[in-house]
């Protein structure tokens, strides 16, 4: 049983996190500490995610490429605000070659191999990019150049869990290059947006979409937009960023172009991204103390059948016609005639890894023209007639879908609180946790002051929120709107 071999939320929240990680088979601890091994089922969980973001930015007129993973180091100079950004986590390249130990057994670092220039690991992408694009920009006609790649980054974090942050990790990364400031700005919304639709039809996880402070902003960046997400322990997670560049790296690297005016102007930069991160708010929206709930939507099998007690013809048959049916659907299904595993064993192995609907089907049910249908979602146990079955079963996966997105709206409105004075944000903080929406003065210093003593930040300035006039819950400053603030991720 699940409740046998994973920690129950309400008693150590890490802990139930990690074991979901480890007893779905969505990862484990590599060698390299900070690094993960994505398994099998956890990286078909991930193409599903990247297969409908792919879809999602070629239908926008964005294409795919490819640049090193090796970042000359002087790149990383060019633009100040980025390097002072990323300088404490890059991993950097100074050798070439190993030898063989003159004093012993193994190899070491060839000293004569030195690197002539050292080279940084990605952390990401912006400074390589941009040299190439020196090259591919010359006029208005070459804009705007929409380019997207997926890859692995490296930074060097010192606390580290799975899929949430790790050393290495994976994510696409967009760079797109545009003749004008309205076009770039255009761009960053319009990827924010795509995020956002991503999050809640696919993840079934809803979103905040605003604007960070200067204080949290991608370096380098002139505004820096995310999508914020409410996890079950009332903690947010930054789910997705998207960056409007201005034209700083345009400068940093040179990158002109000759306008409509035949006037050489700077290109104009937007940036965005997610990553494997989204493989954690996954798990932390929807799962329960039984494993981990997935929508349908992202599920590698939408439907698992079972045999009750085991496999034979009659069985086979009624399960080869639904099998057959589901997948005429478009509909992922696995038929599970292991006769080593026993069905209560398959039961829970499905309920552990999240499966969104299994059907059981054994000789009596077949017999009165029925099978066993779990739900994942509510562990609702119904009879449905094996007439119009597929049919049936379709219609559940469109309801399980809704109903996580409806589930999680729900938490997160309860977990969203208004308040007015610093006493009742520090109670809110303590007690009940989540989004607190309050006001700030604009400060920087306010801003650092209020996350000193309290450990919450300010996650966005959402972008739906009204104008209102106020008083900062810290300085008792002027205040015109209300920002969110949580403990986050």
């Amino acid at each position: 049983m699940a409740k046998d071999i994973i920690t129950e939320r309400s008693e150590d929240y890490s802990a139930w996190y990690n074991g979901i990680v480890k007893h779905a088979g969505l990862a484990e601890n590599s060698p390299v500490k900070g690094c993960m091994i994505i398994k099998p089922y956890g990286f078909a969980i991930w193409e599903k995610m990247r297969d409908q973001l792919d879809k999602m930015f070629k239908e926008t007129g964005h294409v795919n490429a490819y640049f090193p993973l090796f970042i000359p180091k002087s790149f990383l100079s060019k633009e100040a605000d980025h390097v002072e950004g990323f300088a404490m986590e890059c991993v950097v390249v100074t050798h070439h070659r190993l030898m063989k130990n003159p004093d012993g057994d193994g190899v070491v670092v060839d000293p004569t191999a030195k690197l002539e220039e050292e080279l940084v690991v990605r952390p990401t992408s912006e400074t390589i990019i941009w040299d190439t694009y020196r090259n591919w920009i010359q006029s208005y006609r070459d804009l705007p150049l929409l380019i997207n790649q997926w890859a692995n980054v490296v930074r060097w974090e010192m606390k580290t869990r799975a899929f949430l942050r790790t050393a290495e990790f994976l994510w696409q990364e967009g760079h797109t290059a545009h003749s004008t400031q309205q076009e770039a700005e255009e761009e960053t919304r319009m990827i924010l947006d795509l995020y956002a639709q991503f999050a809640e039809e696919w993840m079934a996880m809803p979103v905040v979409k605003g604007v960070k402070t200067i204080n949290e902003r991608f370096a380098g960046a002139v505004d820096t937009y995310t999508i914020e997400a409410l996890m079950q322990d009332g903690k947010a997670l930054q789910s997705g960023t998207s960056h409007f560049l201005g034209q700083n790296f345009a400068k940093a690297f040179d990158v002109r172009f000759l306008n409509e005016n035949n006037k050489e102007e700077f290109v104009w930069a937007t940036s965005w991204g997610v990553s494997t991160r989204l493989m954690g708010g996954l798990i932390m929206t929807h799962s329960d103390d039984d494993g981990l709930v997935l929508p349908p939507k992202l599920a590698p099998i939408q439907v698992v059948i079972v045999p009750i007690p085991k496999p034979n013809e009659v069985i086979n048959e009624a399960a080869d016609k639904l099998v057959k049916e589901l997948r005429a659907k478009g509909i992922s299904v696995k038929y599970d005639t292991d006769k080593k595993k026993r069905p209560g064993f398959k039961f829970n192995e499905y309920e552990l890894k999240g499966v969104p609907v299994r059907i059981g089907i054994g000789k009596r049910d077949l017999e009165k023209n029925i099978v066993e249908l779990k739900r994942r979602d509510t562990m609702e146990v119904s009879q449905p007639s094996l007439d119009g079955l597929a049919d049936h079963i379709e219609q559940v996966l469109e309801d399980i879908q809704k109903n996580l997105l409806t589930r999680a709206k729900n938490f997160r409105s309860e977990k969203t609180t208004v308040v007015d004075t610093f006493d009742e944000f520090k109670e809110v903080l303590e007690t009940k946790g989540g989004f607190i929406s309050a006001h700030w003065d604009g400060t920087t210093e306010t801003e650092l002051k209020i996350k000193e003593l309290t450990k919450a930040t300010i996650r966005c300035l959402p972008l739906d929120a009204q104008e209102e006039e106020g008083s900062c819950i810290l300085t008792g400053k002027p205040s015109r709107q209300r920002v969110l603030f949580a403990k986050a991720y």
